[in-house]
């Protein structure tokens, strides 16, 4: 063969071969565009349905035409709830017809979580109906949405002005629509009257009565307080004056709301208990049922377990955990030469006791103390190599501000809208009133673990590595079906937020090369370890109580003995004489509360850290000595707010 032919044969079977192997790549690329257009059009869609949760993640970064959406609230009605389940399936039916093979590992993954959202958002409406019963919902939607936009309104002209006169008239139209909002919530209550679908007795008390009673007062003193305060430019007049009419034209929606719940569902509303209510409301209506429970497993959560298995296995857990605390407590209290009771409860109680003596004395000296741990925890993983910080990186440390303290006890994590870019979380400490007593809470010891889980390597690190990744995680990945955190919501997202707090409290307990018993003193340990048991205990009683294994007041009971080492009944007369406690059946009772609400998110904490564990012990194996922790914590802050379930097995490739 002459020369030229041979090189005319050599290239034209390197051209079909290139055309061959290039084909398929053309094709998976097609789909993967396809699957990205139909992926967007469900987010923004979703986000247009759902305007409160768009204002809470920033939907205006995803689609501008979002914008609008902060000047309205959900459509709960039956026909819009059945229009959007039409869409719902239409939406289900063609990501069913979507093979996983023919995508890239990355599309494959949210298809995987855009059916589970869609599933369970059908599934909400058409088997568990829960709109007919989402008492929660309706009360604290319009109130969270409102303060979610005054949150991310940035300082304008003037000494304490914010937002710009457009943020404001969002607000104003937003605020409109909360008289027909509370007309649909009364509708929508009467229809599970009905069907025998209604609230369980403790949330018609502090929801129907309380949380609506505290709307009102917001809408009617709080927002135009802060509208007079905040409102700035040329129009400033104008618009406070219709913001201030709007706004107590909410008040007074809310009024009638309780007057309603109260006249509807109550016999006696001046009475406290479960004999204030009508004899056809009592009894454990929050119990949401072995099959539910699992399903919600399965689908919202990834989870193969069922819930009789996370109960049984959830005891010994527990128990190996005050195990350690009994062992720690003995170990401080030879330290400090502090004689202790033999027995072990008596002996934690007494270390706990001497602990809260070193408490700040004034709530400006708690934020100091709360600054100086955020700081100290920084400086460690700087020096310990765990986490690449930025020199510039600064964690916001204030002083809640009064619309928030009601629902913050404590302190919690404020973030900035993920998906719009500028915003700034916080971590929020709320003021005690300078209460000595209540300060002694705050002691030196227990600030560490709370800086950790709500600070840094917690919540605000998490938040700020993932936004910084924003344009490589979904939007999809930041959704949160059903509500954003009330008895509505589906909780995916929470494995991997409050897994991921969990996870930073107990790394920040492991040694470290410079640092053989960790970050913490013995004595700021000794509260990790109780941060890590009453979410340990959290397994239980949650599939307890929504199971019917545990009774509501076994619950508070079992918190108040296992979490603050004290016997006893919370329904002893004589035991609550002892006001220790009795402040701890106080809070334990506030807990139950809060789990009888909210159905299976409770699991997540324990949950969420422990599928990280495991899959870094996984990864570790597999990669051997080329095991890097901070790359694995990069690849995991990567994937956005989804179970690690999702993607364990591509995340072990990728490290394999």
């Amino acid at each position: 063969m002459k020369k030229t032919a041979a090189i005319a044969v050599a290239a034209a079977i390197m051209f079909s071969t290139q055309a061959a192997a290039s084909a398929p790549k053309r094709l998976s690329d097609r789909r993967d565009a396809a699957f990205k257009r139909l992926l967007d059009s469900y987010v923004v869609e979703f986000l247009r349905r759902n305007p409160s949760v768009s204002t809470y993640r920033g939907g205006a970064g995803v689609d501008p035409s979002l914008t609008e959406a902060d000047g309205r609230l959900r459509d709960h009605s039956p026909h819009a709830i059945a229009a959007e389940d039409r869409w719902l399936s239409r939406t289900l039916r063609s990501l069913e017809r979507i093979s996983p093979g023919n995508l890239s590992s990355t599309n494959a993954i949210d298809r995987e979580v855009a059916i589970a959202q869609i599933r369970f958002q059908l599934h909400l409406h058409r088997a568990r109906r829960y709109q007919e019963r989402a008492l929660d919902t309706y009360t604290d939607e319009p109130f969270k949405a409102v303060d979610w936009q005054l949150q991310a309104m940035a300082p304008a002209t003037g000494e304490k002005a914010y937002g710009k006169s457009e943020e404001w008239s969002l607000v104003e139209a937003r605020l409109k629509t909360i008289p027909a909002y509370v007309l649909v919530t009364e509708k929508q209550l009467l229809s599970g009257i009905g069907a025998n679908n209604t609230p369980d007795w403790r949330m018609l008390r502090r929801n129907g009565l309380d949380a609506t009673e505290a709307d009102a007062n917001y809408f009617e003193n709080t927002l135009p307080a802060l509208a007079s305060e905040r409102i700035s430019g040329p129009d400033r007049e104008a618009l406070l004056r219709s913001v201030i009419e709007a706004s107590k034209q909410a008040a007074g929606a809310y009024r009638d709301l309780r007057e309603f719940v109260a006249n509807t569902f109550f016999q006696n509303a001046t009475l406290n208990g479960e004999e204030s209510v009508k004899p056809r409301f009592r009894g454990e209506r929050f119990v949401m049922g072995e099959s539910e429970y699992n399903w919600a497993l399965r689908n919202n959560l990834g989870v193969r377990k069922t819930a009789a298995e996370l109960y049984s296995e959830s005891l010994p857990i527990v128990e190996q955990t005050r195990k350690q605390m009994v062992e720690l407590a003995r170990e401080i209290g030879r330290d400090h030469g502090w004689k202790l009771p033999d027995d072990g409860d008596s002996a934690v109680r007494r270390i706990f006791q001497e602990l809260s003596k070193d408490s700040p004395r004034s709530d400006n000296e708690m934020i100091e103390w709360y600054k100086d741990a955020a700081n100290r925890l920084v400086d460690y993983a700087r020096k310990t190599g765990l986490f690449d910080v930025p020199a510039d990186y600064r964690l916001e440390v204030v002083e809640t501000p009064p619309p928030l303290r009601a629902s913050i006890d404590g302190a919690a994590y404020g973030p900035a809208p993920p998906l719009k870019p500028g915003g700034v979380g916080r971590f929020y400490v709320t003021p005690t009133g300078n209460d000595p007593a209540a300060l002694k809470a705050h002691n030196r010891a227990a600030l560490a673990d709370l800086a950790a889980h709500e600070g840094f390597p917690g919540h605000d690190w998490h938040y700020k590595t993932m936004t910084e990744y924003r344009s490589e995680i979904s939007p999809l990945r930041w959704l949160t079906p059903g509500a954003a955190e009330d008895s509505s919501s589906m909780w995916q997202d929470s494995p991997a937020a409050e897994g991921w707090a969990l996870y930073a409290e107990a790394l920040m307990a492991e040694p470290q090369s410079g640092a053989p018993a960790g970050f913490y003193t013995p004595e700021e340990r000794l509260y990790q370890l109780k941060g890590k048991l009453y979410r340990d205990l959290r397994v239980r009683i949650d599939t307890g109580i929504h199971t019917g294994r545990l009774r509501y007041n076994q619950a508070v009971d079992l918190f108040s003995r296992i979490v603050d080492f004290l016997p006893g009944s919370c329904d002893d007369r004589e035991a609550l004489k002892d006001p220790g406690k009795r402040a701890s059946c106080g809070s334990a009772e506030r807990a139950i509360f809060r789990y009888s609400k909210w159905p299976t998110q409770a699991i997540t904490y324990r949950l969420g850290k422990d599928q990280i564990a495991a899959l870094r012990a996984e990864a570790a194996e597999k990669a051997g000595g080329r095991f890097s922790t901070k790359t694995f914590h990069l690849s995991v802050m990567k994937q956005g707010r989804i179970p690690a379930s999702y993607y364990r097995d591509v995340l072990l490739r990728e490290i394999r």
